[in-house]
């Protein structure tokens, strides 16, 4: 086994090895303090340096307009499903949903406790196979919002294209955030965990619309209020510094090699070099359609389950891991995210090839 193998897992996920060479040396001794970054005081003038620096390079990266909020959150983006109804909606409001998977269905659930969620579009039949084009729904015009998933981890389906629509968008983009270039100011809000293409699992980015932190009601707890972390800069309690930090380191990196506009190149040619593997034959099926495929999740199967888990188990003995696909589909599926390497996809389509022509 080689001393790094390839992580194809969902997440957490791969990150940059210059990243965690750097995070391993500061965690011993931040910039020669003679004290670590976790032992640090949060309030420290060393910390709140990371902190700002950690936005700066966010803005930059992503184009956020100053009109928008930069929040280091806790909670994991599951805690947003609840906390952006309850913040933008309240009882007798209506936002818009479209179901395209797991995740917007949990986020759907959240939003019909507080308030009423519309859902505009379903690919449930379809076992969430696409997503939809602009003209597949109808919002329903009392709605305050659209909510979507940019990309589908479980499914393995993005939109190629965000909808069109007189509703500001909100947006969960923790599984392909900083990986494609977007702009911004059609969305209210957009959230994404850090654990898939930023950093570890502990922090929640959120980026939010500085005219919707009012719209809280007066009975929402202090902790679930917007408003309470961007007033105190995200410092209202304890954050996640540890994993603040590395999304700073990440963010550097990534600034270092050309930015979002590159990265997406390499996006699109990792993703490529493997779908065109899939088309290739029929031994290996994909999941998405063609026109709602992702760039961060390839999912897909082969001919039977037995020869699915051999594969798999056969994948990790040679040092590609994580592949095994989600619990709720079965299947194969390889999370190519940012930091993982072309080197790594070459090798999974050579060991595709190697295994159907011994399965055949």
């Amino acid at each position: 086994m080689p001393d790094r193998i390839y992580n194809f897992s969902p997440g957490p996920a791969t990150l940059p090895q210059e990243v965690l060479a750097q995070a391993a040396k500061d965690i011993v001794n931040f910039h020669d303090k003679g004290i670590g970054l976790i032992e640090m005081s949060h309030r420290s003038k060393e910390f709140m340096a990371v902190v700002d620096e950690t936005e700066a390079l966010l803005r930059r990266l992503m184009d956020i307009p100053d009109n928008y909020k930069v929040l280091f959150l806790q909670g994991g983006a599951s805690t947003q499903f609840a906390m952006i109804p309850m913040n933008l909606l309240g009882p007798g409001r209506k936002a818009s949903y479209l179901n395209t998977g797991t995740w917007a269905k949990k986020a759907i659930k959240e939003a019909n406790i507080v308030a009423e969620a519309h859902v505009a579009y379903s690919s449930e039949e379809s076992t969430f196979d696409h997503v939809p084009k602009t003209d597949d729904f109808t919002v329903d015009p009392d709605s305050e919002y659209l909510y979507l998933v940019s990309n589908n981890t479980i499914y393995g389906t993005q939109f190629a294209d965000f909808p069109q629509s007189d509703k500001m968008l909100v947006c969960d983009m923790s599984s392909d955030i900083l990986s494609r270039r977007f702009d911004i100011r059609p969305f209210g809000l957009v959230f994404a965990g850090a654990q898939k293409n930023m950093g570890p699992a502990g922090v929640t980015v959120v980026i939010i619309r500085d005219d919707l932190l009012d719209r809280a009601p007066d009975n929402l707890p202090t902790m679930l209020r917007y408003k309470t972390h961007a007033d105190k800069g995200s410092m209202f309690n304890t954050p996640p510094c540890f994993a603040i930090y590395v999304v700073g380191q990440v963010c550097k990196w990534l600034e270092k090699i050309g930015g979002v506009a590159a990265m997406e190149e390499k996006n699109r040619e990792k993703a490529a070099i493997l779908y065109d593997m899939i088309d290739a034959t029929d031994f290996y099926k994909g999941h998405a359609r063609p026109d709602s495929r992702s760039l961060m999740n390839v999912t897909f199967n082969l001919p039977s389950p037995e020869l699915e888990a051999e594969f798999i188990s056969q994948a990790t003995k040679e040092g590609l891991d994580g592949l095994k696909g989600h619990r709720s589909i079965g299947g194969c599926r390889a999370s190519i995210y940012n930091a993982f390497p072309r080197q790594g996809v070459l090798d999974l389509v050579a060991f595709m090839k190697k295994f159907e022509q011994a399965h055949r």
